[in-house]
């Protein structure tokens, strides 16, 4: 730890924009996080509230207690990373996955491949999992669900959430798959099984390949465009030929064809075959 604290010395007389820049050299040593690759002023933002919030006066002094303290090291990734979820998010687009995609996907292979990446608290591949079991096919499909942050990915394992979360929530799916329990909700036992949690870093990590579905929304917004190139061709290469990409709503691809992907649908992003 000696190596990275020396990095970003307290009491350096730096600019505010040094300061910054240092932390960001010094997170990515202790953490393998790359803070570059997201936009900066949305970041810089959102950590300094942070950093505030302990009364630290200088990226400098906020990194030398976080390298040491656990807690503060978590509640960082919990703020750097975007934890903003619900179940059915624009469900219209859910009900076009349903009912047009899946089942043609059904027609190719007999048992589905499908990614939820950067899942934060697993409303997102819940939400997969009611719409592949009124399907009747949740048992012939591997689900994967992957995010940076352990904490929330803990969240998504426990499956408990609040009521607000579920306002999308079909009310036939919320009766099925949903149980009130202390003034919250909690998602089946079912469905819980079917996912399969595992921590990940869309930046720095290889992704698996063959997918049938990668389903990533409302994340790439927070990236730099270098990144979000490095990811959709990252994205597009995990596709089986003929798999789907689908994005969030304010996510749209506007030349997919750079990536070796077309338009399949508003927000749904077909790999050529």
């Amino acid at each position: 730890m000696g190596d990275i604290r020396s990095g970003l010395s307290v009491g350096l007389n730096l600019s505010e924009d040094e300061d910054f820049a240092r932390f960001i050299v010094s997170i990515k040593r202790l953490t393998s996080i790359d803070l570059s690759q997201y936009k900066e002023n949305q970041m810089r933002r959102r950590l300094t509230t942070l950093r505030m919030k302990y009364s630290y006066s200088t990226f400098s002094d906020y990194f030398a207690a976080l390298s040491s303290d656990a807690k503060l090291r978590n509640e960082f990734l919990d703020r750097m990373t975007i934890n903003v979820s619900e179940f059915w998010r624009n469900p219209n687009r859910w009900q076009v996955l349903k009912d047009k995609f899946i089942p043609r996907m059904l027609k190719e292979s007999p048992r589905l491949n499908i990614w939820s990446a950067a899942c934060s608290t697993g409303e997102e591949p819940y939400t997969i999992g009611m719409i592949l079991d009124s399907l009747d096919i949740l048992d012939k499909t591997n689900l994967l669900a992957t995010d940076l942050d352990e904490g929330v990915l803990a969240k998504a394992k426990e499956g408990v959430y609040l009521e607000r979360s579920l306002r999308d929530v079909p009310t036939e799916f919320k009766n099925k798959y949903f149980t009130a329990a202390d003034g919250a909700f909690k998602v089946s036992d079912r469905l819980k099984k079917a996912v399969k949690y595992q921590k990940q870093n869309l930046l720095l990590d290889t992704f698996g390949d063959k997918f049938d579905l990668i389903v990533c929304r409302n994340v790439m917004i927070y990236f730099t465009e270098d990144a979000k190139h490095v990811l959709y061709g990252k994205f597009a290469r995990a596709l089986k030929p003929g798999g789907l990409l689908f994005v969030g709503s304010t996510e749209q691809i506007f030349s997919p064809g750079q990536y070796g992907l077309e338009t399949a649908d508003t927000f749904f992003y077909r790999r050529s075959i």
